[in-house]
């Protein structure tokens, strides 16, 4: 009898180790975390006041989603790719994607750059490079890359992608559209976490095109519902220029006309 009990208690045990395995593999399966293995040593900067809490914003758990409105000189890409390497830092993400749209802003288009189509791409992307070397060593970068921590897609390759564990950063967003900003959105699946960060003052899409949907996207999401979701938005303005006094001055003189 006292065998018989055992026995059903042993089967009991084997049960429950079994669905608790199979819990924990549901939950690898479903939201798959590759960590990094040796922590990433990032570069200090003497950050504002504002620049701290925009990262107590975009580094909390809760958070999903961040819209970044700013002008030019507020250093919304070096924040968001310093908050991206964090979270590779804190494993809670695999790796980091930055997006932007494929629009030009000049009068030749990437198709004249001299290249291939990667080396192009490459050069577009410059802006997150040169954040990625201001943060770390170039070496580091290199590595970042060849493990696939880091890449690098214009927005509309967006389409029909299923983003697990990955922060994403969607670059001058002034120069997406609605449709694109959406797709990006909607790609975002669990333990994924994403920054669109943009100026309207700069946009690049011309006269009767069609128009960028940051704003509209940014004025969307500032009610308490979309917070409860985790969606936020984050306003920087002329005071926050960093890049230097006279980018100050000019920002509030442009903003009279743009």
């Amino acid at each position: 009898m006292a065998n018989s009990k055992k026995a059903r208690k042993t089967r009991t045990s084997i049960k429950q180790d079994t669905a608790e395995e199979i819990n924990e593999s549901l939950v690898n399966n479903m939201f798959p975390i590759n960590p990094i293995k040796r922590q990433i040593k990032l570069k200090q900067f003497p950050w504002t006041e504002k620049q701290k809490d925009f990262f107590k914003l975009a580094l909390h758990p809760e958070t999903k989603i961040v819209l970044v409105n700013g002008p030019a000189g507020t250093s919304k890409t070096l924040l968001a790719t310093y908050c991206a390497l964090q979270l590779l830092n804190m494993k809670t993400i695999s790796d980091i994607m930055y997006l932007r749209s494929a629009v030009e802003s000049s009068d030749r288009s990437l198709g004249y750059l001299p290249g291939s189509a990667e080396e192009k791409l490459r050069f577009f992307n410059l802006p997150f490079l040169d954040k990625l070397d201001e943060l770390l060593e170039s070496t580091r970068v290199e590595k970042l890359e060849q493990e696939g921590r880091i890449s690098m897609f214009p927005v509309n390759f967006a389409r029909g992608m299923n983003w697990q564990g990955k922060c994403i950063i969607l670059d001058e967003a002034q120069n997406s559209t609605i449709k694109e900003i959406t797709t990006v959105l909607t790609r975002l699946g669990e333990g994924s976490k994403c920054f669109i960060l943009a100026d309207p003052m700069q946009t690049d899409i011309k006269q009767g095109d069609k128009q960028h949907g940051f704003e509209k996207m940014f004025n969307l999401f500032t009610d308490q519902e979309s917070v409860a979701q985790g969606i936020n938005t984050f306003t920087f303005d002329e005071e926050d220029v960093m890049r230097s006094e006279l980018v100050k001055y000019l920002t509030k003189k442009l903003k009279l006309i743009c």
